[in-house]
């Protein structure tokens, strides 16, 4: 296990782990074990617009920076994006922090990680786009193993104690829509449809068929890229779905979650969260590898076909087989075996 020699007790700490949902959600067990072994040290976060709401206002992190990483990439905004990066770099490097951790891995990163001038910037070795050549320390993650034990490598070399892994969860006041919710529907499954990949998403007449068969409603989560397809799951389920997709913030969202009685989900940022919480999660995998970033824990159930090609981490495919043919019948019998076990 490669080791870290910190020469003074941090007093700042910054994480740089910007995206996305999933993998922040990946990467609260490692700011637990962060604070756990430094309860005085001030911990910052660079976070992306429109994460924001999974960290705010949470006990353990002291600031947020929040970046707009996607209108960075708007060519017609360079001039303005060349402004914000050169304040954002002077503002890092006045915070003066005593150790900086890249979790995400990536050139952008990487040049966050390095304008802060911090003496101790550490990431992974094997980390993307020469991201690598901004740290002064590097920890070898590897690639068969969970994201949160990978990110708890790095805490482990900087001296933390992993003697459990715990997700430290923000504490979200329920709105008056989901209590008006859970009043209305009971108790309910949440279905999450959605994937930022479209080779990760089982098809929605399947999600369809299968929320008309469930012996409870089901509630269906997204973004509003996915209101169509919720929209036509709602009307395959025969009345037994509601689409809640693109009209809850991330803390509305949690708060469904957290009250759900199960999840099924495609591999998704929402499938992290429920099983941060411990609620069962089936999992609906095919083009990426459950042992990395399938629902962290106990009592969740994987389905995925038996296809050769899987997984390849292909974002685009002719044919999607792997999940397509996933029989409906399949994941219902999933969804029977995890209600048992709950």
């Amino acid at each position: 296990m490669d080791k870290i020699a910190i020469k003074k007790i941090p007093k700042k700490i910054l994480i740089i782990k910007p995206s996305s949902l999933g993998d922040v959600v990946h990467s609260l067990p490692f700011l637990y074990a962060v604070k756990d072994a430094f309860p005085e040290a001030e911990i910052h976060w660079v976070i992306a617009k429109g994460l924001e709401g999974l960290l705010e206002n949470h006990p353990m992190v002291k600031r947020l920076w929040i970046i707009n990483k996607d209108q960075w990439k708007n060519l017609k905004n360079i001039d303005g994006t060349i402004r914000e990066v050169r304040r954002l770099f002077k503002y890092l490097k006045d915070e003066a922090y005593d150790v900086v951790i890249d979790l995400q891995g990536l050139v952008r990163s990487g040049l966050l990680t390095y304008a802060t001038r911090a003496s101790v910037r550490i990431g992974f070795k094997e980390a993307r786009e020469g991201s690598s050549l901004f740290y002064t320390h590097k920890v070898k993650g590897g690639k068969e193993i969970h994201a949160v034990d990978r990110y708890l490598k790095i805490a482990s070399a900087i001296g933390c104690e992993i003697t459990g892994v715990r997700f430290p969860m923000p504490l979200v006041k329920e709105s008056l829509e989901v209590r008006k919710l859970k009043d209305d529907m009971g108790n309910y499954a949440v279905i999450v449809p959605g994937a930022r990949w479209k080779t990760k998403r089982w098809p929605p007449a399947s999600f369809g068929s299968l929320a008309s068969m469930l012996d409870i409603k089901t509630v269906i989560v997204g973004s509003s890229g996915d209101t169509g397809i919720a929209k036509g799951i709602e009307f395959c389920s025969g009345g037994k779905a509601l689409s809640m997709a693109g009209n809850t913030s991330i803390k509305e969202l949690i708060s469904i979650i957290r009250n759900a009685r199960y999840v099924v989900s495609n591999d998704s940022g929402p499938m992290h969260i429920a099983a941060a919480f411990g609620i069962p999660v089936v999992a609906i995998f095919g083009p990426t590898n459950p042992v990395r970033t399938g629902p962290y824990g106990k009592n969740h159930i994987i389905v995925k076909s038996d296809i050769q090609c899987a997984p390849c981490y292909k974002k685009n495919c002719k044919t999607i087989q792997c999940m397509d043919e996933i029989s409906v019948e399949k994941v219902y019998t999933a969804v029977k075996g995890i209600v048992i076990v709950q």
